[in-house]
């Protein structure tokens, strides 16, 4: 345990104790069991709504009613597994029907909905006047300046909490390709430094406390201390759970991030047209040779295009979810190398404490 206990995480009348939020990881990888230990212990979890329920029988078939039924089922086991702490959903605004699953997740009783891959300017609209939470992900300044405008002007609201999410994260990632291949670490921090200072202006302005979360490259406290100093309210960390007992993938895909090398981790483009930071494995290097053949349409992402799709996201995703690792996509953050054993929720939440 840390010698300097952390602040808690105060968002409106939610309070965590430990300011460590666990990041959305879809398909399948953060679903109840991981997010209802990381609330039990005090941080905030959030499952990935991204394919909820792929383990749904009739999920080939319906896949959005699959997905709909599943959520309400995750969000009630979450909740009963955290004991009265804070659960949340990450929903990505490029999911289609995106509506219906932000409906579905306030309709479940969310506290918290964390929505990017995309800006959620019709969120507010959405979830009308339920007391969920609502945070945005951005990854500039002038992203959250769009955000904050339209909310204030559309909605007479504005943001609960302000998720940054850096190009060291993992997943789709809402930078240039280019931006990826050469990260500046000190160049980042001072566009996180103008996002919080901006953020707490707007919170001046209209009398609302709105906490700013880093995400991107958070694995151990000295990191969270890093963008508190800043002025952060806490982190939002992901890779460092999947090598959990309780993360909800299966034993082979967290095998592969204890597996895996420093050189093993690339930038790839994801067949839905964003870049994103994966494990090179026999799939993504057969993905490079040609299209990889797909069967019917699971309707993820409205950027997907599946007669020219060169594989299904969905069915990779699944396939490390389920553990069939040789055909998956496997999605990571810049640090998953560092894994080297499998973790308790419970010990990594005490180092954050």
């Amino acid at each position: 345990m840390a010698d300097k206990k952390s602040r808690a995480l105060v968002i409106g009348d939610l309070k965590a104790e430990v300011p460590v939020i666990q990041g959305g990881m879809g398909v399948g990888i953060s679903l109840s069991g991981l997010a209802g230990a990381v609330a039990a212990e005090g941080g905030i979890g959030i499952i990935s709504t991204a394919q909820i329920g792929y383990r749904e029988p009739d999920f080939d078939d319906h896949p959005i009613e699959a997905n709909m039924r599943a959520i309400g089922k995750e969000v009630a086991k979450a909740k009963e597994l955290s004991g009265g702490g804070i659960v949340g959903v990450n929903i990505m605004v490029a999911t289609r029907e995106y509506e219906r699953y932000v409906k579905a997740a306030v309709e479940a009783g969310v506290d918290l909905i964390i929505s990017g891959a995309g800006l959620p300017m019709k969120l507010p609209e959405l979830v009308g006047e339920s007391k969920t939470k609502l945070a945005p992900i951005v990854s500039s300044l002038k992203s959250a300046e769009v955000i904050f405008k339209y909310w204030q002007k559309k909605y007479n609201r504005l943001p609960d909490l302000i998720v940054i999410e850096g190009p060291r994260a993992g997943g789709h990632l809402g930078f240039h390709m280019e931006d990826l291949m050469e990260i500046d670490d000190a160049a980042y921090d001072v566009e996180i430094q103008k996002i919080i200072d901006r953020v707490k202006e707007y919170g001046v302005q209209y009398g609302k406390d709105i906490p700013v979360v880093v995400a991107g490259g958070i694995y151990e406290r000295k990191d969270m201390e890093h963008y508190m100093e800043m002025g952060a309210a806490g982190v939002q960390m992901a890779t460092r759970f999947v090598t959990t007992y309780e993360c909800d993938a299966a034993p082979a895909h967290k095998q592969n991030y204890i597996d895996a090398k420093e050189e093993d981790i690339v930038i790839v483009k994801s067949p839905v047209g964003m870049p994103g930071r994966a494990i090179l494995n026999p799939f993504m290097k057969r993905a490079k040779e040609g299209r990889i053949p797909h069967g019917k349409c699971h309707t993820c992402i409205s950027t997907c295009k599946p007669a020219e799709t060169p594989y299904c996201i969905t069915d990779a995703l699944v396939n490390a979810a389920i553990g069939n690792v040789e055909n998956a996509l496997l999605f990571c953050g810049s640090n998953a190398y560092r894994a080297k054993e499998l973790e308790h929720v419970k010990d990594i939440i005490e180092e954050f404490r």
